[in-house]
């Protein structure tokens, strides 16, 4: 599935991945590919992106390696949409 990560600045990561996992206002969540359309707020924590994730240099200091191998995206709030196998998170 495609994933975009935009905030306020700039598009910080575009590209596939095989999951992501965010924080939403009622729990943590995990989309995988085929997911149901779905649209949510999303409240302080880590967005968690699982697949061979390559990031622009600009942004790398954005994110951060989990010991399991995931890229993270520490958030305060935003919201997230899910629809065609396409995730649009947008993060402040």
């Amino acid at each position: 599935m495609y994933l975009e990560i935009v905030s306020p600045e700039a598009t910080l990561f575009a590209g596939e991945v095989t999951a992501v996992t965010v924080p939403g206002i009622d729990g943590e969540f995990q989309m995988l590919n085929n997911h149901a359309p779905i649209v949510s707020l999303l409240q302080e924590g880590k967005v968690r992106i699982k697949g061979n994730v390559v990031l622009e240099e600009d942004y790398e200091d954005k994110f951060s390696k989990a010991a399991n191998g995931d890229t993270v995206l520490a958030i305060t709030s935003g919201t997230v949409e899910m629809k065609n196998n396409k995730v649009i998170v947008l993060a402040d």
